[in-house]
């Protein structure tokens, strides 16, 4: 009664990923997915860097649920998961240039621009409600 460890992390994340696949979040699970998303949302798109580390947990996935009751949000809401689907999460960050990797991370992108990132220095040290706030600023300042 062996369990691979792949299928034990699967498991094991299945849960964070299900916190932002529920309020309506897509995840992006392979480069293509990235690729055929992400340069072709038009309007504004938000994509969660998704983590299995504590700040993500407490600050940055309760955060962007919070922020996404804001009246003005994004046109499409993408998710990848650092770590876990390693590739797309590298196709994803292409587009976060100057930013080096980060994870957990947020960005704002208008017209397939980065428009808007939150490092994981901006989500460590920061409670839920900053990050929503953060958020809410600038989905009221790039989305309408």
């Amino acid at each position: 009664m062996s369990m691979s460890f792949e299928r034990y992390m699967l498991d094991m994340v299945q849960p964070m990923r299900d916190d932002l696949t529920r309020i309506g979040i897509q995840e992006l699970r392979t480069p293509e997915e990235v690729e055929a998303a992400v340069p072709n949302a038009k309007g504004t798109a938000l994509i969660v860097v998704n983590s299995v580390c504590g700040c993500a947990a407490g600050q940055c996935r309760p955060g962007v649920a919070e922020a996404l009751q804001n009246e003005v949000t994004p046109d499409h809401l993408y998710t990848v998961f650092a770590g876990q689907d390693k590739e797309a999460t590298a196709k994803a960050r292409e587009y976060f240039a100057p930013y080096p990797p980060s994870s957990p991370s947020i960005a704002l992108m208008k017209d397939g621009e980065l428009v808007h990132f939150i490092e994981r220095h901006q989500i460590e040290n920061r409670s839920a409600a900053d990050i929503a706030a953060d958020l809410t600023d600038a989905f009221d300042r790039f989305c309408k």
